[in-house]
Parts: C-alpha cells; structure tokens; sequence
C-alpha cells in the first residue's frame, strides 16, 4: 500500500487574496494545528500546577520593554497609542511575571501574545505567542523545570494527537525522543559551545566585546553534541541586562537557552537578586535607569530570587510538525498585511 502524502500547509500566510480564507478552512493543516494548540495550553496549565505556579492575567501593553535591552538583540520594540496613552505592546510578561512572583509566591506563568518589531522569515514572526514563567530559585532550577515542561508537552501530544500527527505527517519519533528522554539534557556552557564549533567559519559572531551563535552554529552544535541541548552563561552583553551576572568579574551571566529544531526554542536565565548588581548591570549596558525605576525600587524593596523563561509556541509547533516556515504556523496570519486599510478587509 503507498505510503499516504504528508499534509502540508497551503501557500497562503501572506496572502490577501479572497480565496485564502476559504484554502485554509478546507485545509487539514490548520485543523491539526489548533489540535496542537490545545493540547498545548492543557499540558502548559496541568505541569505549571504540579509545580505550584500560578496562572495570571497580564495586560498586553506596558512602558518597559525587554528588548532591544543587549546588543545581541536584532529586533525592536512595537509603539502604540491606546486610550490616548503612548506605550509598546508587550514583547514579553517577563518584568510582569517577575512582579507577580512577589504576589504569587510559589511562582506564576502564563500564555499570552509577544509582538516585535522584526520581519517575518522562516524562523521570525512579529506576532507570535509566548509560553513563559518566572519561577523561585535559580538557573539550575529553572533548567530542570523548562525540561520536565518540554516533556510533558511531549508526552501529552503523543497521547492526545499521536495517532494523527504520525498520519497526517509520518514520524513522530522525534516527538517520542523527547517525551521518553530518561535523565537531563545535555548542558554546555558558551565558551564550550563556541570551541565545538569555531573550526567552522560563519557558526559564531564575534564582536569582540560580546558573541553569540548563529543558526548555523546552533545547527551544528546539535549536529555534534544532542538533538536536545541546553547552553548557559552567555557573554554578558550578549544578553538583557536583567540576566544575573555568572561570574566575579561581569563577564558571564547566568542565562540559558535550550535548542531543538531549528535550534533556540526556549530563552531564560536567572535574574539580579540585589538592586546593586541590578544597577551595575545597567551601568554595563548603558541602559537609563529611570526607564526601568519600578524595575529598580520593586527589587530594592522586595528583593527575590527568581528565574524565568519564554517558550516561542509556534517554534515549538514548528518542531513537533517538522516544518521548516513559522509562516505556516499561526492560525491567522498577521504576514503580508497591506499597511493601508484595503477596499475589502479579507482576513479574519
């Protein structure tokens, strides 16, 4: 018996043509994506719970944005005007979650849209949805929490969409791989990421006062080490300056990203436990205190040891389908719009 073609999404998420809507109605690929989608927020809510964290409600705009915070960062922050009051939309529930560890003391999270100023390509959306908590506890807490979560995200798609998802795509051995990993990922720290790969030219950036790997280095490294890989302790001004320092000397911080897939899939890292190596920080990175003041004096009055990630959900999906567009990934898409109101408004 042949074997049954994989279902593929149609070439529409920058469409604004009429006949798109309906393409994507007719369509078993966004059928099995809002599956997806399901199974994830369940799983999400039912691991953070075993956890002790709680779920908040978080407003989607605010004053103080995550990035462009380090000189690694490539996007930029999305201004809007909403109630006659300039703010951004939110890039992350980061500094808010942070904020409602001091009100949910066990810890919180939440699933919540994030919007960046970037052009969308085949691993960047500037519209896509977060899966983040900030946890008590440090980066080593915080590694062990994100990869039970990863696993049991596994495991429940597997129980849930298994079945499907190997017929409508064909394996789901990675997926499998994953959710029946016995034991911790494996751990690298930067400088022993770089010396993997720096024999291969075009995998790590070098600018001197800062690095960081590129996709291609992310690539490789899962290439020569493990399809599921953790790295820590990224240069200093590579990362946000909310990231806690690694080492005496500020040239470290505790941060940690885990790669599968396309490579980063999930981004955290411990945060500054005191207001002076919170200040010291910004001082490195030539932020302006008083664009974060409530940042500063919250930790200078309720000082605590928290750890946080952000989990890009249709990275993840991008993964568990082993499709190589995050274009494809959103059930409505935001890509392609026209700038100026169109004669007919197409899109949902």
């Amino acid at each position: 018996m042949p074997a049954t073609a994989p279902v593929r999404p149609p070439a529409i998420s920058d469409s604004n043509e009429p006949s798109a809507l309906i393409e994507a109605l007719r369509s078993p690929w966004y059928p099995l994506v809002a599956e997806l989608h399901d199974v994830v927020l369940s799983a999400t809510v039912s691991y953070a719970s075993s956890q002790g964290l709680k779920a908040l409600y978080l407003p989607v705009t605010t004053r103080t944005i995550t990035c462009p915070t380090a000189l690694g960062s490539d996007s930029e922050p999305v201004p809007v005007t909403v109630s006659g009051v300039n703010t951004f939309l939110a890039d992350s529930m980061q500094f808010a979650l942070e904020y409602g560890c001091r009100l949910a003391r066990s810890g919180c999270y939440n699933i919540m849209p994030s919007f960046r100023g970037e052009e969308p390509d085949e691993t960047h959306l500037g519209q896509y949805t977060h899966s983040e908590a900030e946890i008590i506890g440090g980066m080593d807490d915080l590694i062990r929490y994100v990869s039970g979560y990863v696993k049991a995200l596994a495991a429940a798609i597997l129980d849930r969409v298994g079945e499907r998802l190997a017929e409508s795509r064909g394996d789901v051995s990675h997926v499998e791989r994953m959710a029946n990993r016995v034991g911790a990922f494996e751990e690298l720290s930067f400088d022993e990421a770089v010396r993997i790969v720096d024999d291969v030219e075009g995998t790590v950036k070098d600018e001197g006062i800062w690095r960081s790997l590129t996709r291609k280095g992310e690539q490789l490294l899962m290439e020569r080490v493990d399809e599921f890989l953790w790295v820590h302790h990224f240069d200093s001004l590579a990362v946000p300056f909310y990231q806690a320092f690694g080492d005496e000397d500020a040239r470290t911080t505790k941060s940690a990203d885990m790669f599968f897939g396309i490579g980063e899939v999930v981004g955290g890292g411990e945060r500054h436990s005191n207001v002076e190596q919170l200040r010291k920080s910004m001082a490195i990175h030539g932020v302006n205190e008083l664009e974060y003041d409530w940042y500063v004096r919250m930790l200078q009055e309720a000082p605590m040891r928290t750890a946080g990630f952000g989990m890009g959900v249709e990275r993840f999906l991008m993964w568990v389908l082993r499709h190589d567009d995050i274009r494809d990934i959103p059930l409505i898409s935001r890509v392609g719009e026209q700038k100026d109101w169109p004669p007919a408004v197409v899109r949902p």
